[in-house]
């Protein structure tokens, strides 16, 4: 790799860094070229990307970045997995780390906040942008529904009487 292409890596590397919600930073030694693949494709589908890269120049690309205490994970063979959503990259990593005893989640970094273990695994139980939309969404419409199911209850009710004092005068 000439001094070019390692500055558009560090480049892509920076950008990475500076618009993902959250950066997960795992081992991957003795992972097959298959399950590296389902990673990628677990990671596409949540809406994010996994990225390995040179530690070095990694840690060129984090300096002066929110995210620059992540550098300290950055040994061996690692690799990142990222999104704009940021839970997904968080929930996708887990998933595949249970999975999988070969990727070992060491920490991460969500904006300027730095995450340990235990933090990526906070981090994956919360609900995903799109469940938070949905749960908004049904609070709201949940109230429309309610006032309409109470305007068609009395008409029901009525019916309902209706029909039963119909049957008592037929079994008469």
């Amino acid at each position: 790799m000439d001094r070019a292409q390692k500055e558009k890596v560090v480049d892509e590397l920076g950008q990475i860094f500076e618009s993902s919600g959250v950066v997960v930073v795992a081992h991957y030694a003795g992972l097959t070229v298959a399950e590296m693949q389902d990673l990628r494709a677990r990671m596409r589908e949540a809406g994010g990307s996994v990225r390995v890269a040179k530690n070095r120049l990694a840690k060129i690309a984090l300096d002066g970045k929110p995210c620059e205490s992540i550098a300290d994970y950055l040994t061996g063979m690692t690799v990142l997995t990222y999104s704009e959503d940021p839970v997904a990259a968080a929930k996708v990593a887990e998933g595949f780390a249970k999975d999988n005893d070969k990727f070992e989640i060491l920490g991460g970094a969500m904006g300027e906040t730095a995450l340990d273990r235990a933090g990526v695994a906070a981090v994956s139980k919360m609900p995903s942008r799109e469940e938070l939309i949905s749960s908004i969404v049904g609070c709201i419409g949940a109230p429309a529904s309610n006032i309409a199911g109470a305007i068609g209850a009395p008409a029901s009710n009525i019916a309902g009487i209706l029909s039963t004092i119909e049957e008592k005068a037929e079994a008469a």
